[in-house]
């Protein structure tokens, strides 16, 4: 029963679910003070929840194919996501807060997968986006 103790490679099993926690609060935040229809709570869980997938999926099992797993954390955001867009009476809207969710669950994956830098420079380079570009719409 090695899965119960806490060993190096659970502890960072453990680590690298948290980081993606805590990257996927960092978008979240944005989106939480900008009143989008998924904030902070939203993105972390969504982030949080793609590690465990990937961690389940690359170190769970010792046959199959690990990126079907990854196929199906992309359909199932992508479903997750298109819950906020509907959710607008005016038209569409919240395709900004779908496409994060999207983009926060692919850094979720990342950081399931130990690719620690790609998944920091990604959740900035995210709220890079959000911040930067939020400037250019065309006022209505």
């Amino acid at each position: 029963m090695s899965w119960f103790y806490l060993d190096p490679e659970n502890l960072e099993m453990t680590l690298r679910v948290a980081l993606a926690l805590i990257l996927g609060a960092i978008p979240g935040l944005e989106r939480e003070y900008h009143g989008s229809p998924a904030g902070l709570r939203t993105h972390m869980l969504v982030a949080g929840g793609a590690a465990c997938f990937t961690l389940a999926s690359v170190f769970g099992f010792d046959q199959g194919d690990p990126g079907r797993v990854a196929a199906q954390i992309v359909s199932g955001v992508g479903f997750l996501g298109a819950g906020t867009i509907w959710r607008r009476d005016s038209g569409p809207g919240g395709l900004t807060t779908a496409a994060g969710i999207w983009m926060v669950a692919a850094i979720g994956m990342l950081m399931g997968l130990g690719m620690y830098w790609l998944a920091i420079s990604s959740s900035l380079l995210l709220l890079l986006t959000l911040w930067v570009l939020r400037f250019t719409r065309a006022e209505k």
